[in-house]
């Protein structure tokens, strides 16, 4: 399956939710809360469970931007570890460096965090790394590569950053330095509420 490319807003109103961050799909949402299509207004289904199943992982997929390989991979890999697979799960989808760009301010969205690690803009312990599923680990620092660091995009976004206030606490910013780093692995608390791991365990586990 490609990486989607149509309009991002048809995506957030069939969930009904801004999966990608960006404020404009919020300002969509509020004039358009209902699914898209011509019958989106009044067409109302029972969703089967495999259905509710198959919805969450679209979700969790269209909220990271993973494809369903990677997604699968990322299952596969957790799956046999001791602990909930379903937490195991998303901890590993936010252990990405894209999304660890995105949480700690350098990226407005994860799209944007994305294309940021893939043009060689961040470095991972002091060497670039441009795979946006690299996965962080405890004690790694991700700064700006210094030949980027006097790009104009960054340099408004140190405002950015000293104003964000939801970064999670698994992750330290320091906002004068542009240096973040790992505290501790992502947990429960840290997971947006919105994806259920456990529907998307159900889908995989038949």
């Amino acid at each position: 399956m490609a990486r989607h490319r149509g309009p991002k807003a048809k995506i957030c109103r069939r969930f009904g939710e801004n999966i990608y961050g960006n404020d404009k799909y919020d300002k969509i949402l509020s004039s358009k809360g209902y699914g898209p299509g011509m019958h989106g207004k009044k067409f109302a289904r029972n969703v089967s469970e495999y259905g509710k199943q198959l919805l969450m992982k679209q979700k969790a997929k269209y909220t990271y931007g993973v494809l369903e390989k990677q997604f699968r991979k990322h299952y596969d890999d957790v799956k046999n570890k001791p602990g909930v697979t379903g937490d195991l799960l998303l901890s590993r989808l936010e252990q990405r460096l894209d999304n660890v760009v995105y949480r700690i301010g350098l990226g407005n969205t994860r799209p944007q965090s994305r294309q940021i690690v893939n043009h060689g803009m961040i470095y991972v312990n002091g060497k670039k790394v441009t795979i946006p599923s690299f996965e962080v680990s405890i004690g790694d620092e991700v700064s700006l590569n210094p030949n980027k660091a006097g790009n104009g995009y960054f340099k408004n976004q140190e405002q950015y950053t000293k104003a964000k206030k939801n970064i999670p606490s698994w992750l330290q910013m320091d906002s004068k330095t542009m240096i973040a780093k790992v505290l501790s692995l992502p947990t429960k608390d840290h997971f947006d509420a919105n994806i259920d791991a456990s529907i998307i365990v159900e889908f995989y586990s038949k």
